[in-house]
């Protein structure tokens, strides 16, 4: 059995971090954007078209084709739905080739027929805040507003493909806050939890 451990989580409480603490701790590959666009690549399909992912909605054929995979299009165009469907096909095709760490892109969803840990990484807003403002050097009222609008473009995104509810604890093995154990902590703690589940090896 593989290991792969997909991560949700709230926009400003380090998911991604914690995502790549637990791949150098257990030794795997970590997917985030960038190397599932990689991914997406060396299938056969252009290194932009996942570049924005969520924000996309139409794609130009001559900006993001080099298959020639003119199955996927629609009138000239890749769509949101057709993009999902690339977007699982690469998932899944990780998820069959080894252990792996996904963070984001509804991987808990693209992968609910396997053996999965699924977690959700979320923090306190005032928490998320001031890491926005120390890691992007934005002032609080900026980085509350990018935190909110990062947040509502996820959970509109993960409800839209999945017909869930984005960070709802019922839909994840675990949920927890960043802010109590910090990103190393929190990661150990996962792992851990993930090795009592019998989902980490």
């Amino acid at each position: 059995m593989h290991t792969i451990i997909n991560v949700g989580r709230s926009f400003g409480s380090g998911g991604g971090f914690v995502g790549q603490a637990i791949g150098r701790k257990l030794g795997i590959p970590v997917f985030d954007n960038e190397l599932i666009s990689k991914a997406a690549e060396e299938s056969g399909y252009s290194k932009s078209l996942f570049a924005k992912g969520e924000e996309k909605s139409l794609f130009s054929v001559s900006s993001f084709f080099a298959s020639g995979r003119l199955s996927y299009l629609d009138n000239g165009y890749v769509n949101d739905n057709v993009l999902f469907n690339i977007q699982s096909e690469v998932i899944r095709s990780i998820a069959d080739k080894g252990d792996a760490v996904i963070i984001g892109r509804c991987a808990d969803y693209i992968l609910r027929d396997r053996p999965c840990l699924n977690v959700f990484v979320g923090g306190p807003e005032e928490y998320r805040i001031r890491r926005l403002m120390e890691n992007e050097h934005l002032s609080e009222r900026e980085a509350e507003k990018l935190m909110r609008r990062k947040d509502r473009t996820r959970e509109t995104y993960y409800n839209y493909y999945t017909f869930g509810s984005w960070g709802l604890a019922s839909n994840y093995h675990l949920c927890v806050d960043s802010s109590l154990l910090g990103i190393e902590g929190t990661a150990d703690f996962i792992i851990d939890f993930g090795r009592r589940a019998g989902l980490v090896k």
